[in-house]
């Protein structure tokens, strides 16, 4: 397989292929509005979007450092499904009860997005094929057989347990011994669900201002270089670009995942693989992958490289190391060995927002009229909808426009999470714990053994993850 003319960088695979926004005029000078929404990603277009539709006077104005999805939103994989982080910790904190309405009402949002998308006529390569979590190592299995459990237990009834012959009819991962497949997922074209959110969002009349990087966000105030918006709400919807703000240097860590993307695939290789249904894909790894079909018949495929840089530093362009682009390289030819000789078109990386319990989290300070969502730790297809929509009745609530709702009352409201220890702890900390992840990993593929090795274990206890 080559990788002598892959593309590396240039944000994502993703705006190769749709090209970048024609630029919106930055911020002109000092402004009012009555909500000022930091961020120009999904949490920030979704909480535009719904405030403006439940309020339709309202004067909402949305600042972003460079364009809209030029973050985590342009660069993901692609999954739009039920996932959440910190369910099992909300579970152990406000209860049982609670973490399954969470988990329900993400259940919901996978549809509510497909319903927006329709509505607003988006064609963001949305199909609805669920989904697939393979084991192909005995402690993957047994993992998988775990997780499956939880997952029934926390509400999911459509839920499918598969054995190898079975997983092997919807695809063929090499060595895989078993799935677990969910109903609640889809495929999606990231940066063509984030255009046009960012179109319906100014078709409603809110104001977008970009190449407008805000530098620091305080009560009622939204610093930039060209000028500062007034408003009774700012809110905070920066996920992994959260530490350039000052002040949020040790909020959430910025994460770093990469992609790569191959070219298209004849039949003769999908006839080898199968995949017709195109469920989302993942496994049970402790170091992760995750991957699609996309609606040209490629494999965009992406995991860990460099989990971290030092100082919670942040990349321009969605450059990725080379050794990374082989490593996921490895990784599809392992799953499917018919990859082997295609062409790697694109290769990039984008960060996460990581907080320090690893729980995502949506805020408003009633006494200040700060907000923030985020913390999603590469679930936020789904989760900045739910955010958003969230935020909406926080602030509905907190106007009197309207009373407490099934959202407000979620257990991840108003979660407080504390800061990440400081350099250089912080830099040896995370690579550490992801050194301890690919050594289980490896230890887990030449091991017969069902366990969960050691050294995952620990690592999770050190993260803070269990």
């Amino acid at each position: 397989m080559s990788t002598v003319s892959t593309v590396n960088g240039g944000i994502s695979f993703w705006y190769a292929r749709e090209g970048t926004p024609a630029p919106r005029e930055p911020l002109p000078g000092d402004a009012t509005a009555d909500v000022c929404i930091v961020g120009g990603g999904y949490t920030g277009l979704w909480t535009a979007y719904y405030l403006k539709k439940a309020v339709p006077f309202l004067n909402i104005t949305i600042l972003e450092a460079k364009f809209c999805g030029y973050g985590a939103s342009g660069r993901n994989g692609g999954w739009l499904y039920n996932g959440i982080a910190g369910r099992d910790r909300y579970a152990k904190l406000h209860g049982h009860d609670a973490a399954v309405r969470l988990q329900q009402a993400m259940n919901d949002t996978v549809d509510e997005v497909v319903r927006v998308a329709a509505e607003e006529n988006i064609d963001a390569d949305i199909h609805r094929g669920g989904v697939l979590e393979v084991a192909y190592t005995p402690a993957q299995l047994a993992r998988l057989k775990d997780f499956h459990s939880v997952e029934i237990a926390f509400g999911e009834t459509g839920r499918v347990l598969r054995g190898a012959r079975e997983t092997a009819e919807r695809i063929r991962v090499t060595g895989a011994v078993g799935s677990s497949w969910s109903p609640h997922g889809a495929r999606l074209h990231p940066v063509k669900l984030v255009k046009g959110l960012a179109d319906a969002v100014e078709a409603l009349g809110v104001t977008i201002h970009e190449s407008t990087p805000v530098t620091e966000i305080k009560p009622k105030h939204a610093i930039t270089p060209y000028g500062t918006v007034r408003a009774p709400y700012v809110l905070r919807c920066t996920e992994g670009f959260t530490a350039g703000l000052k002040g949020q240097r040790r909020t959430w860590l910025p994460m770093n995942s990469s992609m790569i993307a191959t070219e298209p695939l004849p039949k003769s290789v999908w006839d080898t693989i199968g995949w017709e249904g195109r469920e989302t894909l993942g496994d049970m790894a402790h170091a992760y992958m995750y991957a699609q079909r996309t609606a040209d018949d490629r494999i965009a495929l992406g995991g860990r490289g460099v989990p971290y840089r030092f100082g919670s530093a942040v990349d321009n362009d969605g450059r990725t190391q080379p050794a990374t682009i082989e490593a996921l390289r490895d990784l599809l030819v392992r799953f499917f060995p018919t990859t082997a000789g295609a062409r790697i078109d694109h290769a990039w990386s984008g960060v996460l927002g990581v907080p320090r319990d690893w729980c995502a989290t949506v805020t408003l300070d009633r006494s200040t009229g700060l907000g923030w969502a985020g913390g999603y730790v590469g679930s936020g297809v789904a989760t900045t909808n739910l955010a958003a929509r969230t935020l909406r009745d926080l602030i509905q609530q907190d106007s009197g426009q309207a009373g407490p709702t099934d959202l407000t009352s979620l257990p991840w409201v108003n979660h407080k999470v504390r800061r990440w220890e400081p350099e250089p702890f912080r830099w040896l900390g995370v690579h550490g714990m992801y050194a301890a992840y690919r050594a289980a990993d490896r230890r887990e593929t030449t091991s017969p053994r069902p366990g969960t090795d050691p050294i995952a274990k620990v690592a999770d206890r050190i993260a803070g993850r269990h």
